[in-house]
């Protein structure tokens, strides 16, 4: 599957072999015991970060990922999205730092 990634005006294509998701649940899964602690999400602090909010965070680290190469993490980051909101086809990330502007986008 092809996961989409908008920041401003550039647009990536991360490919998320099947494998990838299937094999992934243990990473994703301890990014979870990690935001079940709660989160600052930009000037905010929530304390039980919903799923929507959860993936706005994995958006952030993601946001993270590509712009210092990372490609492994940033295929990890986009599988705890497609795995996490189903129908999620890509995410349109706030460059500006306002993680809770971050939008999902469905096909």
């Amino acid at each position: 599957m092809q996961f989409k990634v908008v920041i401003g005006e550039q647009v990536y294509a991360i490919e998320l072999p099947d494998d990838l998701l299937r094999d992934s649940a243990g990473f994703h899964d301890k990014l979870d015991r990690d935001m079940d602690r709660g989160w600052q999400m930009s000037r905010e602090f929530v304390e039980r970060p919903d799923r929507l909010q959860r993936c706005q965070i994995v958006a952030d680290r993601l946001l993270s990922s590509l712009t210092t190469g990372n490609e492994a993490t940033a295929m990890l980051m986009a599988g705890y999205i497609v795995l996490r909101m189903p129908g999620a086809v890509g995410v349109d990330i706030d460059a500006a730092g306002e993680m809770q502007n971050t939008e999902l986008l469905y096909a």
